[in-house]
């Protein structure tokens, strides 16, 4: 059940405004301090600018890179299977994005998202919404390493296509490294065969997805083998002005026992509630100190136009006379009766009120859409109460039943406007985005409109988590995340992963104060809790984004490796072709792909804004 707390875990926007803007102000300072000591003569030969980024070259290191290359047919080898990788990569890019741009001009209004928004394109922990600042140390370290590999792996096929090196070095703006490079020379570039020089710039990628299968590949093994989740349940968010605020419990707390009964998990801590009678509890934190709580089901959250007409902060005191004090107690309490009658204690403690009410999911019926065909358009809401015979307390129970649909089923929607019942039978349609059937509707969350919560806490799916990283612990995502690249790719979506309502909350790894819902066992335990969870972090963001360095750069744009490796390799079809090849022919293939994946990129960012406007 959907209990109205915020979904992502990160600053709030108003917050994250705030920092990006001083991060600009600090650049724009910044950038003029670097004019003035470049137009002053006061920065060393090895110091070069671009902008506001400082590039520091060193011819050192070539040396190195010559008896690294010594086995030539071995990386020759090594890039010609990263060149087949890129290759697979960039049609596969340019095709999600051609297609996610369409989406967005047909649907703004779905396109639309947290995780779209421009501030959020930038790895920038503190001002993207989703990397918060206690994940700076790994995602650093992440970036060093995927620079290091990304610009090693060019620099060593260089030598390999003996191709002489300039100079190497790294591209800093402040004290972030943002990029690293290799200066071939320019004509003993132009010497070397096609083959060759799309072996130099597919080097780095393969290297970065090399790291990332290898940093990933530890992280699931021996380390997160090492974790278990801490006894207890994991508190992730508390709601204002709830009975566990007004108790003093916080995020990152783990409610170990109620009234002297310990809580073993999350799906533990509903049991001992629902065991233990009266209005007052004793809670257990950490296994530590003990608070009493007034036990209440707070409703967090409300839409505007929720058919319940409850608002955030108010209490459910009873069902049809019956007191409740938990959401399981309230949906067996409502059982098969659609409507029933609450006593809600309003939130400025005014007298309690009895209100009678529909109990189910509420939606908003969209314009030529099926339901709207046996229902006529309407902008009254509609509370669902039954699907397909099937009786629905709640959106998320209605979705469940939505999922096992198909195209052309014919179902049966039951439910409410007002106080009036109807009933429709409708067929299905395709659904744009899945397999299964599409009924037309946008929902509200939660119960009617409402999203309500025991004592008022939100638990944190440390379990769950843990599992996806590898751990000892069940999932939902079932065979998916059973093989080591379906961890990945999950893994990858972790840090966003709770604007989708999948799981409640982002993960940017065992920081930020969740350490507290895990320890450490087995051999790896003699490194100790905080070492154990440092390395996590390390292993598990120099993962995530080297993958991002890797499928960035295979980008076919200018200047990024994808770019020219479509360059050289359409320069390889057109020379096969019965024409007289020119280098202009393939110039306006490279540009128009190039043009195409820009326009595609900037529509998915900023379409939704500029369509709903």
């Amino acid at each position: 059940m959907d209990h109205g707390f915020p979904a992502v875990v990160s600053p709030p926007e108003i917050y994250g405004s705030e920092v990006l803007t001083w991060v600009l102000v600090g650049l724009l300072l910044y950038w003029v301090a670097v004019l003035s000591l470049r137009n002053g003569g006061y920065l060393p030969d090895y110091i070069g600018t671009q902008g506001p980024i400082l590039t520091f070259h060193t011819k050192r290191g070539r040396a190195l890179l010559d008896r690294l290359a010594q086995p030539k047919r071995f990386w020759r080898a090594w890039s010609n299977l990263g060149v087949g990788i890129a290759i697979v990569v960039m049609v596969s890019m340019f095709v999600f994005l051609i297609r996610a741009a369409m989406v967005t001009l047909s649907s703004p209004q779905v396109s639309s998202s947290a995780v779209r928004q421009p501030r959020n394109v930038l790895v920038i922990p503190g001002v993207n919404d989703f990397l918060p600042l206690a994940a700076t140390p790994g995602i650093v370290f992440g970036l060093l390493v995927g620079l290091v590999v990304h610009e090693g792996g060019h620099g060593l096929l260089c030598r390999v296509e003996d191709i002489d090196i300039d100079s190497m070095g790294v591209a800093m703006l402040a004290v972030l490294p943002v990029g690293a490079f290799v200066e071939p020379d320019q004509e003993s570039s132009k010497a070397a065969s096609r083959g060759g020089q799309t072996r130099m710039f597919a080097a780095g990628v393969t290297n970065n997805f090399a790291i990332t299968l290898l940093a990933f590949a530890l992280l699931f093994g021996p380390v997160a083998g090492s974790i278990a989740v801490a006894p207890g349940a994991a508190v992730g968010g508390v709601a204002d002005s709830s009975p566990a605020a007004d108790a003093g419990i916080e995020p990152n707390d783990r409610i170990t026992s109620i009234n002297d009964t310990a809580v073993e998990g999350n799906g533990d801590l509903a049991n001992q509630l629902e065991a233990t009678d009266g209005e007052q509890v004793r809670v257990e934190l950490n296994g530590e100190e003990t608070v009493p709580v007034d036990r209440a089901l707070l409703v967090t959250a409300a839409t505007d136009d929720t058919p319940t007409e409850l608002s955030a902060g108010d209490k459910i005191r009873a069902v049809d006379g019956q007191s409740v004090a938990t959401e399981r107690g309230f949906t067996d309490t409502v059982g098969d009766n659609e409507r029933v009658n609450l006593t809600i204690e309003p939130e400025n403690d005014g007298d309690r009120v009895e209100r009678e009410v529909t109990i189910g999911a509420a939606v908003s019926i969209v314009e030529g859409e099926p339901l709207a065909s046996q229902a006529g358009s309407t902008d009254e809401t509609f509370v669902i109460t039954h699907f397909d015979g099937e009786r629905v307390h709640d959106y998320g129970a209605l979705a469940g039943l939505l999922e096992d649909t198909e195209p052309g089923q014919e179902v049966t929607v039951e439910g409410y406007f007002g106080d009036e019942r109807e009933t429709y039978t409708v067929t299905l349609d395709e659904h744009p985005r899945t397999d299964s059937g599409f009924l037309g509707i946008q929902p509200q969350p939660g119960t009617s409109g409402i999203s309500m919560s025991d004592i008022g806490v939100q638990l944190y799916p440390a379990g769950e988590y843990l599992g996806l990283l590898g751990g000892d612990s069940e999932t939902r995502f079932g065979p998916v995340a059973d093989t080591f690249l379906g961890k990945i790719g999950v893994a990858l979506l972790l840090p966003v992963i709770g604007v989708s309502g999948v799981l409640p909350f982002n993960f940017a790894g065992f920081t930020g104060g969740i350490q507290n819902f895990y320890e450490v066992q087995g051999a790896l335990g003699a490194f100790g809790d905080g070492g154990i969870f440092l390395l996590a972090n390390l292993l598990f963001w120099t993962g995530w984004i080297n993958v991002q360095l890797g499928f960035f750069n295979c980008i076919p744009a200018f200047p990024l490796d994808g770019g020219h490796i479509l360059r050289t390799s359409t320069e390889a079809i057109v020379s096969r072709l019965p024409i007289n090849a020119t280098r202009g022919m393939v110039r306006v293939v490279t540009t128009t792909i190039g043009v195409t994946m820009l326009v595609s990129f900037l529509m998915l960012l900023f379409g939704p804004q500029l369509l709903a406007g």
